[in-house]
């Protein structure tokens, strides 16, 4: 990042942008534009795209649309002070301030890096009043200047900062070192941190924080860690390098808690540092008699942060591999997943794909295991270009989601020990795999590798052994005890488990009674809209694709359709009866209808945040009819992701836009009733 991001001219004072954040986007767009870093109108588009997912609005009047964008040429910050303040989406009222990060494409998350600078400086009282009481552009470009560019302040600053640990031993100073991260890794990371360390400082304690956000992660130094008297942990996904903090008292939490009682936090983990019977970081035995560790994390909230873990690093497996093999299905045929050899064997005479004397030829070559790579690089050029390339973009695929239940098994190892977890973790899962055991087996040997894996990271070890027990010692251990398990006692038993469920499935699928579980997905997919219960289920059906059966293939299309309904329904309604919605959800009604066309659940979120009583229970219900028709009708996808993009590819492509076209009109409808006839004071009664 270079010192021009900002500079005088891309500066306003004072202005009326217009009424709407949309304006207000669009004239900084031009600001950006006018100053010849990027394209106005490619600029705006993607910031507005952004804008639609989730609004930017941070509370205390202040607003940061961003985005990275193809049609950006440098990186760049533009400002206004609005006059008057304009409502971009935040809890408390409008923003009278707006940044706009308009980074280019390719810039290595250097847009996530300025939010996470200002996130941390926007709570600081005299960083806003400063721009708020800037009386020319330079003054603004000098204030930001000096807070997105912290290592240029004087060198007597650290020192300053190091002030308190050389106080002396008998003041018996606490010094505490943190750890904060969510799934998105931007804004409650950084907004968590933050509460901590302004907590902290009001406390007179010496706090150190890790941000594990989505950008550049700055380790604490491991002097600081090693001298710190306790840690907390404000976390909803895996603590990346947990053992580090491995002997530390610990105090743990979801993370919105350090931003709504970080003085709390700070209070109990002081008061945990002096406690010898509170509960360490490794999880050894003494933790189970810690009675007065209130702030722990239960059995349960452990292993739900560990699953979510896991099924975070396991998506993009999933979204890579499906789409490319949808891809591949659409230029080469279905038939290019029967190669002899893969999933079904047929003869090299049948394959449209492939010259049948090229392939007879690599069978030959290599047994009737012949993979499908190999006899896709002997057929070369001779089947055409898209046959041949569609074959290719599905073997791609094929080896991205031959990953799924590895790292779905690996990253929830990972959720609950660290790093430790991660090698048997994997090695887990590629026998879950082997074995039959599928989704299921791949959530145990997760589970039980990282259960052993941090039961061993408590171990009093000697000092010569400590540096090898999180790389060499406890992965053997583990990875040797999780296999020998799966293959002697769980692994037939899971095989077993999964292949009646499977088996289950189909038998629904097959004799209609699929429906059923067409609806109950469908109300799980819109009753929290992106949430965990949203997540289960689109985990259910992605990880059933794995199995490559008609029923895996209905459920991901009952999954995928019930999911598009929530914000093309609330698209439809915002279009129908205007007047039934304010201008911020009108706004948002014309960004739904493309989310929901991508199949992204997240575009109802704004209006389920504003409106939950009326709108969640209406979506619930349009879902539940598209999940039930979707089923009914035979709808199969082999794409888990895509919305209207993949619906070509699909099974029945006709009854999933009409399963679809019914669940959006039922929830249109639905909230348009509620609307109607329940007001909002009546809602505001029934809350």
């Amino acid at each position: 990042m270079s010192q021009d991001l900002i500079t005088a001219d891309l500066v306003v004072l004072d202005v009326d942008l217009g009424p709407t954040k949309n304006d207000v986007i669009h004239n900084l767009a031009e600001l950006v534009a006018k100053a010849g870093r990027a394209d106005a109108a490619g600029l705006e588009a993607d910031a507005l795209a952004r804008e639609a997912k989730a609004a930017t609005g941070l509370g205390g009047g202040i607003a940061i649309p961003h985005c990275r964008s193809a049609a950006v040429t440098t990186n760049s910050l533009a400002f206004a002070r609005l006059s008057p303040p304009v409502d971009f989406g935040a809890f408390d009222g409008p923003a009278d301030i707006a940044f706009m990060i308009a980074a280019a494409e390719g810039s290595d998350d250097a847009h996530l890096e300025l939010l996470a600078l200002l996130a941390r400086n926007l709570v600081r009282a005299e960083f806003t009043d400063g721009l708020r009481a800037a009386a020319t552009p330079e003054d603004v470009v000098a204030l930001v200047n000096a807070a997105i560019h912290p290592e240029e302040e004087p060198a007597a600053a650290p020192a300053a900062a190091s002030a308190p640990a050389a106080a002396p031993a008998s003041e018996e100073k606490v010094v505490l070192v943190a750890v904060t991260a969510c799934p998105t890794g931007i804004a409650h990371t950084f907004m968590s941190a933050d509460a901590l360390e302004q907590a902290a400082k009001a406390a007179g304690v010496e706090l150190h924080v890790e941000p594990q956000g989505s950008g550049k992660v700055t380790p604490i130094d491991p002097a600081i860690i090693a001298g710190a008297s306790a840690a907390i942990f404000a976390t909803d996904v895996g603590v990346r390098d947990k053992e580090r903090f491995a002997g530390l008292p610990v105090i743990e939490s979801g993370v919105k808690r350090a931003i709504n009682e970080p003085a709390k936090m700070i209070e109990e983990a002081v008061a945990a540092a002096k406690d010898p019977n509170a509960r360490k970081v490794s999880g050894d035995a003494s933790a189970a008699a810690s009675a007065q560790s209130g702030s722990q994390l239960s059995a349960g909230k452990r292993i739900q942060q560990a699953l979510m873990t896991g099924v975070s690093y396991m998506i993009p497996f999933v979204a890579a591999g499906g789409l490319l093999i949808a891809l591949g299905f659409a230029m080469a045929g279905f038939d290019v997943a029967l190669a002899p050899g893969f999933r079904g064997a047929r003869e090299c005479a049948e394959l449209l794909w492939a010259d049948p004397a090229a392939c007879a030829a690599a069978q030959a070559a290599g047994g009737d295991g012949a993979s499908i790579g190999s006899l896709i690089q002997a057929a070369g050029w001779s089947a055409g270009f898209m046959n041949y390339i569609g074959a290719l973009l599905f073997a791609i695929g094929g080896a991205a989601f031959g990953f799924l239940l590895p790292a779905l098994s690996g990253y929830i190892a990972f959720g609950m020990a660290g790093r430790p977890g991660i090698a048997p973790g994997f090695v887990g899962g590629v026998i879950a795999g082997a074995l039959g055991a599928g989704f299921l087996g791949a959530l145990v040997t997760g589970l039980l590798a990282g259960v052993i894996a941090l039961w061993m990271s408590g171990w009093n070890v000697p000092r010569w052994l400590a540096g090898l027990m999180p790389v060499v010692v406890i992965p053997l251990l583990v990875t040797a005890v999780v296999g020998l398990v799966m293959y002697l006692f769980l692994g037939t038993p899971l095989a077993n488990v999964t292949t009646a469920m499977t088996e289950g499935l189909d038998g629904m699928a097959a004799s209609g009674a699929g429906a059923a579980l067409g609806l109950l997905l469908g109300l799980m997919m819109c009753f929290d809209l992106g949430g965990p219960v949203n997540k289960a289920a689109y985990l259910f059906a992605t990880a059933g694709l794995a199995a490559q059966t008609t029923s895996s293939f209905q459920i991901m299309a009952a999954v995928m359709c019930a999911g598009m309904v929530p914000p093309i329904a609330l698209a439809l309604a915002t279009t129908v009866r205007s007047k039934l919605f304010t201008e911020v959800e009108l706004e948002n009604g014309r960004a739904a209808w493309l989310l929901g066309a991508a199949f992204i659940s997240e575009g109802a979120i704004p209006f389920a945040a504003a409106d939950p009583l009326r709108v969640i229970p209406s979506m619930m219900a349009g879902g539940a009819v598209t999940g039930a028709l979707s089923m009914a009708l035979g709808v199969g996808s082999r794409a888990p992701h895509g919305g209207l993009l993949v619906v070509p590819l699909m099974e029945n492509a006709f009854g999933f836009l009409i399963a679809l076209i019914a669940g959006v009109v039922v929830a249109a409808i639905a909230v348009i009733a509620m609307k109607q006839f329940w007001p909002a004071k009546a809602v505001a009664v029934a809350a």
